[in-house]
This record gives C-alpha cells, structure tokens and sequence, in this order.
C-alpha cells in the first residue's frame, strides 16, 4: 500500500506541475521612462510597441533614476526643491513570475532645498539637498506603500554632497571647510543618526558615487575611494590614478552588472575603465573620436557600453578589450559648447534595444543591441531628455 500511494501522489504531483506549465505565460515587458529639458513632466512609453502609457505632471524638470529592482524611478527637481517617487508598474519575484500593472505616481514626495545627488544601497534611497546639507533617506518598501517615511542625517554645512545609506552605516561626504562653495573633500562613516565614526576619509573634488557588485566607489580628484563591507563598519581604501594616466580626474562614475567595473569620464574626449579589484594596471583610458554627451552600461550584454559623442554618433565599447567595438550615427551634431545643462542626447537599454533621446528633434532613436543597426524611431512631445528603462522577461499565471 505503501507503494502505491507514493505512485499516486508522484502523478498527483506531476499532472498539478503540468496543468500549472500549462496556464503560464510568458510575458516581455519594457518600460521607457522620460524627462522633459524644459517643462515640468514625465512620459511613460511602452518600450516594446512605442505607444505612450501616460504622462505624469511633476513640479520641474528633472532628472531621473530608477531603482535595482525596476519597481521605482524617481524624478529629482532640483529647481523645484522635491523628489517624487513613480511605481514603473512593473515588479518580479524571484522565481521568476512578473506583474505587469499601470505605472503611476507613487504618492511620495521628499521636499527640500536643491536636491541632487540621488544614490539607492540595498533598497534604501539617499537624496542629498545641496541647499542644507541635509541627506534624506527612505525605502522602496515604504515608497511603494505611499508612506513619506524617511529620516533626515544632518552635515556640517550645505555643500554639492552626496550620503549613501550602508546598513547600520551612513556614508557622507565631508563639506570644504574653507571654501563651502567648492566640491567635498572627503567621506566619513557615521551611525543611523549621524554621529561620526573615526575620520575622516580624503577625497578631494569629491563627485561621482556607483556600485558594481558589492563594491562602492567615490570620484575623487587623486583616484577611487572603494567601499566594501568589512568587519563591522564599511572598509574604504584609496586607488590612486595611475602614473600613466594623463592629467584629470573622473567625476562621473556608473557600475558594470554582470561583470565587476567602473566606467568614468576622464577629459572632455575620454573614458575610463577600472577595476576595483586591482591595484597594478587598473585604469585603462579609451580615446573618443570627439567629445563626450553621455555614456551608460548594458545590463544585458555585460562586457558592452556605449558612449555618445557630440559629433551624433553612438559608439558601442568592448569593455573586455577596452575598445570601441563599432559605431553608428544617430543624429545631428550636439556641441558641447554652451551651458552644461543645455539638451543633449542621453542613452539608456532596455533589454534588446539601445534608446538614445534626441531632445531638438523630439524622438527617442531605437538601435537593436545585437546587430547595432537602428531599427526606428518613436516620437515624445516636447524635448525628452533624460531616460530610464525598466522591465524584463517572466512568467504571468492565469487566475493569479
């Protein structure tokens, strides 16, 4: 009897698996969020069909990020002195089934004077308020819950700074004591409510903060302060630039996905590759055909970036061989003369296809990832602007 009621249960079990293979779906979503130069919007499009999902009023232009899971993107304004949250609509759990519902706006808003660096570690948000000096920092968790429940760490002055929420820990940049207008000079490890723990940690013209894998790092103007988790509080060293390098400094960072690296600005027609986990040979500098716009990793294809120069074109980057692999011309020449904060073309992936804004001509350009051909374009009303994407691939389960 024994026997059998084993058998009948093993087919019980493998008829449920089979019925339960057969009402899956698998479903494709992806999400390109936009950011207009001038007016105080952003757009929703559906990155797979190209059709407009909605279009949120903010308070001011803004600049945008989205968190590692996907399921938030926050619209900073720094004119507007407030930080919305947006839910992208779309969320995964880790076997590997997707929720596909509309994106909307969160309901939360960080208030503030001049927000601006925004830097997400393990699910909590810290944005910095340039105007006090003040780091705001608040989960996904409770964003997505429509809960303003944030706690407020206090520097010794305002300054163009930047806190990372580690843990127990709260990483902040140090103010320039004796010129306050000029860019930080260090980072200190402090507690949940701020109170120092040891000194001060240098980083002079302290801008530019990414994650890659486990490890942190901070621009400075002499190299890299690279944090990771050690016994207790977080470890932080200094990678010096290498004596090869040219004069500069990075001030830009973004992380790899995939495989462990940095990509950095390096002078006005170059970049920088660097690995953290070296410290021999670990900057290799890539010379561009003219100045950089913007630059941003693929999530997908791990050992390619890309690059877009003011001359229109976008350059696909081997970081593994630390080239550049091919090249494509997109649009008209973006000259980097002129303010800073003029429109410019900014890149994003999302999953098979490289989008790249071109804010005077009001379309986003699309170039499929794999044969770096462009494959069309999609029309946004005003002049996008910065762009991020969300989505992926996973199961749906009729009657969930």
């Amino acid at each position: 009897m024994r026997t059998n009621w084993a058998s009948a249960t093993a087919i019980a079990l493998l008829v449920s698996l089979s019925t339960s293979a057969a009402h899956a779906e698998e479903v494709t979503a992806w999400r390109l969020i936009i950011s207009d130069h001038a007016n105080p919007k952003v757009t929703v499009v559906d990155a797979i069909d190209g059709e407009k999902l909605d279009t949120f009023e903010i308070k001011g232009p803004a600049s945008l990020h989205r968190s590692e899971s996907g399921r938030t993107v926050f619209a900073v304004q720094g004119s507007a002195g407030v930080v919305a949250g947006i839910a992208s609509g779309i969320s995964f759990e880790e076997h590997g089934d997707i929720d596909v519902e509309a994106p909307k706006l969160a309901g939360v808003e960080i208030t503030g004077k001049k927000p601006s660096h925004f830097v997400e570690h393990d699910g909590d948000f810290a944005v910095f308020f340039d105007g006090e000096g003040v780091v705001r920092i608040i989960s996904e968790k409770s964003v997505l819950e429509g809960k303003p429940d944030f706690r407020a760490v206090k520097t010794d002055a305002p300054q163009h700074g930047v806190a990372v929420a580690y843990g127990s820990h709260v990483l902040l940049s140090e103010p320039n004591r004796e010129k306050p207008d000029e860019l930080p000079v260090g980072i200190r490890v402090a507690d949940k409510a701020g109170a120092p723990i040891g000194g001060i940690h240098a980083c002079p013209d302290l801008h530019g903060e990414a994650s890659s894998g486990n490890i942190l790092a901070f621009a400075c103007a002499t190299g890299l302060l690279v944090v990771s988790h050690g016994d207790g509080s977080p470890a932080i060293r200094h990678l010096p630039y290498a004596d090869s390098l040219p004069n500069g400094k990075t001030t830009t960072l973004i992380g790899g996905r995939g495989l462990q690296y940095f990509l950095g600005n390096y002078g006005a027609d170059k970049v920088v590759l660097i690995d953290p986990t070296i410290e021999s040979d670990a900057f290799r500098l890539i010379d561009l055909p003219t100045r950089r716009v913007h630059f941003a990793i693929d999530p997908v294809r791990a050992k390619f970036a890309y690059v877009f120069t003011e001359d229109g074109q976008l350059h696909q980057l081997d970081v593994v061989k630390g080239e550049i692999a091919n090249s494509l011309k997109l649009t008209d020449p973006y000259s980097m003369d002129g303010h800073w904060s003029d429109p410019r073309p900014r890149v994003a992936v999302a999953g098979d296809k490289i989008v790249v804004t071109d804010p005077l001509q009001g379309v986003l350009h699309v170039v499929d990832a794999t044969s770096f051909e462009k494959t069309g374009d999609i029309a946004v009303e005003g002049k996008p602007f910065n762009i991020v994407s969300v989505g992926g691939s996973g199961q749906t389960h009729e009657g969930e």
